[in-house]
């Protein structure tokens, strides 16, 4: 990962203990979790269809958000799903608090660009390719 970007997203009071919110952070959708005094952040949106994991459940016990349309779970661990019909997980970025202040840093991977293949020519009998 060459970058991040570390953001205060708001102060820990403004999220109920057992609640999520969406919060942009570098052009990124990014669903802050609290439980107790502990901050989890993942990506807002579902891998299974595009809807926000914000606006689903918190299962505190489990560390899980439940996607609130098709009931994925996902860990606020990991970002892996526990149950269908999401397969994929979740991006999972690094969350404290700061002086009673949230703050998240999600690293910026540069894009990755595979060089085009080339074959080599291939000569028949002739000399012809």
């Amino acid at each position: 990962m060459s970058a991040g970007s570390s953001i205060t997203v708001c102060p820990l009071d403004e999220i109920p203990s057992g609640t999520a919110r969406k919060v942009d952070v570098a052009g990124i959708a990014v669903s802050i979790v609290r439980i107790g005094d502990d901050v989890y952040a993942l990506g807002d949106v579902c891998t299974h269809a595009d809807v926000s994991l914000s606006e689903g459940e918190v299962w505190c016990d489990e560390l899980e958000i439940e996607c609130p349309k098709h009931g994925s779970a996902f860990s606020l661990l990991t970002g892996e799903p526990s149950t269908l019909p999401a397969t994929q997980p979740v991006p999972v970025f690094d969350a404290s608090v700061v002086d009673g202040q949230i703050v998240v840093t999600v690293s910026i991977d540069p894009p990755t660009i595979d060089p085009p293949t080339i074959d080599p020519p291939t000569i028949d009998q002739d000399g012809v390719s």
